[in-house]
């Protein structure tokens, strides 16, 4: 196969079903029909003699050499409208860019709110999609342009341009009733009163549980959940403290009702970051996003 074989219509089929992992979704992004989504599909298919997609729950999957096609197709992709548009001055009143940003659920509830309304108040057409990538697939989704930016501590994430947002630390918290509070007056709880505290976990989030194993105190998880935003409501109810970052617990306790504990945990500090690619730098929407997030965020 040769290059002049490919139309390039066909490569950005290829990427946005390799993001989508749906062929209908890809046809409605592209405005294509679906027979003609289908059908460009398989001319590739037979231009490159892979499947290239194979059936799966709720879509497709892609097949290992879509998956090694997938990495050059998108910086390729990405370099042509960089180059097209590098001349382009941002409007934020007037522009309708989709931007896409990795942070973790935890991370939605601290930038997520005062992040809309800045937008909805200088960007109304701006439009925001909120992704959860792998560690390993970041840096990868920025040299893309699959991804603009990406927020939160990611210390395997590297050969990134970055900027500190804010400090943090791991902290224990409590409902305002639980024992250990009465017992510790508000000083930092020793490993003794915390080998008696019940622990919920978040399982997504490696860091605080590598805290508890470093601590040995796996034994005292009772639960483990997929996310955040159900632990105020499981603190308050029960005896169970969680280890979570200072600033997420203060929100939790914005109305009261817990307790924040702060024992000597091991690699309790760690910096809040925003990651994006040295590739779209000067990508003028990128700037003026960039911007907009270090202005709110940083301390």
């Amino acid at each position: 196969m040769h290059i002049k074989d490919v139309d390039l219509n066909l490569l950005r089929l290829f990427e946005t079903i390799f993001r989508t992992r749906n062929v209908s979704r890809a046809a409605e992004l592209l405005d294509l029909t679906q027979p003609a989504a289908s059908q460009g599909l398989m001319r590739l298919r037979l231009l490159l003699k892979d499947p290239l997609f194979e059936r799966a729950p709720g879509g497709v999957k892609p097949t290992p050499r879509a998956e090694r096609l997938a990495v050059a197709v998108q910086l390729a992709l990405a370099a042509i409208e960089q180059a097209l548009t590098e001349d382009e001055q941002f409007d934020p009143a007037n522009s309708q860019r989709l931007v896409r940003l990795h942070m973790s659920d935890i991370g939605e509830c601290v930038f997520m709110p005062p992040l809309m309304q800045r937008v909805m108040q200088v960007a109304p057409g701006l439009r925001l999609e909120l992704v959860q990538l792998e560690p390993a697939q970041v840096v990868p989704g920025l040299d893309s342009g699959h991804l603009n930016f990406a927020v939160g501590f990611l210390p395997t994430v590297t050969d990134t341009r970055r900027e500190r947002l804010l400090d943090d630390r791991y902290v224990l918290l409590l409902r305002g009733g639980h024992p250990l509070v009465k017992s510790s007056r508000g000083k930092a709880p020793t490993m003794a009163e915390l080998r008696r505290v019940e622990l919920v976990a978040v399982r997504s989030h490696s860091d605080t549980l590598r805290i508890l194993k470093m601590l040995k105190l796996e034994k005292q998880l009772r639960m483990t959940t997929t996310h955040y935003l159900v632990l105020p409501a499981i603190v308050k109810a029960t005896d169970l403290g969680v280890v979570m970052p200072r600033n997420i617990a203060r929100e939790f306790n914005a109305g009261g009702g817990y307790a924040i504990l702060e024992p000597k945990f091991p690699l309790r500090d760690f910096t809040v970051s925003l990651h994006w690619s040295r590739r779209f730098e000067a990508d003028p929407c990128n700037r003026w996003l960039r911007q907009t997030l270090v202005d709110l965020f940083a301390e």
